[in-house]
């Protein structure tokens, strides 16, 4: 690296390289452009390093120490299982270095340079990139910013060794016997979860009517029995007021229903939301133009105010989904070479991994509704396929809803093992402006879970055949 205030030159600049940053340099890369990326941690960003990858699989770690204990209806008898939790994340670690490793790899084949250091806008065309030792000024013709977010923190909840976030909750070095998390999010559900299945007796506190508020009621609560039968506790409509550590854990205190609760536990889990990593880039000093939350307003094709300079990711407008950051990279990539890119939102899929994992896409049947449709929603049981059975994993249901006119596919929601995988064949035929008809007369293997989308689409055809 350069000492000094000597301005190296690049043709794009990319700043943060998790799974917006680093889909974006390859993009940039293969349509010719000279890439350079910035990244101050680890490759792969939050979602490989702290996030999505290390949470599904301690998520998977959960599930299989959960089949090994309660298996006996299959004539599956296991005699003390224990969990080595310190194995557990030595393999989740191993999980997480391939892949942070796999990034590097293909961004080194893709010929994009690598700077390890902490961006700073100097001006609308150039950065001052620091790190331990040096600092360097880079100019650049276009710029890119995909730095992501990180946890919220609340006054009352300020984080040390026993209050924790989500980064926390995946590197501790013990099965907490008592936890409590606060927030009923997908974040928290899904390491709710983990650590229920891995023996930990958990309480969740919500602030709103039902978990995961995101999703549907009957979908939450498919989730709430499956977590209230492994020793999970609820409390929605909760306030959570203070932590105390003791010696030996915390003491929360919180607002139950107007009646004030303490609950000790060894961890306390805060789980209230991410916000976006733009506040020590130095985006005010360029007048780029932000929300009050520091959101970065941008348009069609993921560009702020500053013509030569995009945003894509956690840092702007819509859901904060890995899956949405790589998409609008491609945007934003595309758009720097003079393609005719732009955004477009039919179809953006959300997932939590719960059990049963719940996705949905599109639109619901009330919110196609709002939106003026004259809609309405097929359902088919899990516990009517062959496969779930034979899965000995039954509950849930898929819904599909489409425009009663012609059949047009407009969204679906599914709660039920593999729901991850299955939504992107709906998410498919929202693109393609597909009809129920379309994915009734496709072929579906036998016996698979992906029989039960053709299945309710017959439904939607009032053509059913595995159920009345």
């Amino acid at each position: 690296m350069v000492v000094g205030d000597f301005a190296q030159e690049v043709d794009t600049l990319v700043i943060g390289s998790g799974p917006g940053g680093y889909v974006a340099a390859i993009r940039a890369a293969q349509l010719g452009q000279k890439v350079t990326i910035v990244e101050k941690d680890s490759m792969g960003g939050a979602c490989l390093n702290v996030g999505c990858i290390p949470s599904k699989a301690l998520i998977q770690a959960g599930h299989r120490a959960h089949q090994a204990k309660s298996s006996e209806d299959m004539g599956i008898i296991a005699e003390n299982v224990t969990v080595n939790f310190d194995k557990v994340q030595e393999w989740k670690g191993s999980v997480v270095n391939k892949l942070t490793g796999g990034v590097e790899g293909l961004l080194k084949g893709n010929k994009v340079e690598i700077i390890r250091g902490e961006a700073y806008f100097s001006g609308e065309d150039s950065v001052k990139i620091m790190d331990e030792k040096n600092s360097s000024t880079y100019k650049f013709k276009n710029c890119i910013i995909a730095t992501g977010s990180r946890p919220i923190e609340i006054p009352s909840f300020k984080y040390t060794d026993r209050v924790i976030n989500s980064t926390g909750a995946l590197a501790l070095k013990e099965v907490p016997k008592k936890m409590v998390v606060i927030g009923g999010g997908y974040i928290g559900i899904e390491l709710t979860g983990a650590y229920a299945n891995l023996g930990t007796e958990i309480t969740v506190l919500e602030g709103s009517k039902q978990i995961l508020p995101g999703f549907e009621k009957q979908m939450a609560k498919l989730v709430e029995k499956k977590l209230k039968a492994n020793n999970v506790t609820f409390h929605t409509e909760a306030m959570a007021k203070g932590v105390e550590e003791t010696d030996k854990g915390v003491k929360v205190t919180a607002e139950v229903k107007g009646e004030e609760t303490v609950i000790e536990a060894d961890y306390v889990l805060v789980t209230v939301g991410r916000t976006p990593n733009t506040d020590e880039l130095g985006l005010e000093g360029i007048g780029i133009e932000m929300t009050d939350r520091g959101i970065i307003n941008i348009d069609k094709q993921c560009r702020t105010n500053v013509k030569n300079i995009y945003a894509i990711g956690d840092i702007v407008p819509g859901p904060a989904l890995a899956h949405k950051a790589s998409y609008e990279a491609k945007i934003a990539a595309e758009a720097i070479s003079g393609e005719a890119s732009e955004i477009d939102y039919l179809a953006i899929p959300a997932v939590c991994f719960s059990e049963p994992e719940l996705a949905t896409v599109g639109y619901t049947e009330a919110e196609a509704k709002e939106a003026g449709y004259d809609a309405k929603a097929a359902k088919f049981p899990f516990a009517a396929n062959g496969r779930a059975l034979s899965l000995n994993d039954t509950d849930g249901f898929m819904k599909l809803v489409t425009r009663k006119e012609d059949g047009l596919v407009i969204g679906a929601q599914i709660a039920g093992p593999n729901a991850s995988d299955m939504i992107a064949e709906v998410g498919l035929a929202i693109e393609a402006g597909m009809t129920a008809e379309d994915i009734a007369l496709t072929i579906h293997a036998h016996p698979s879970l992906g029989e039960i989308t053709m299945e309710t689409a017959e439904v939607a055809l009032g053509t059913p055949i595995h159920t009345m």
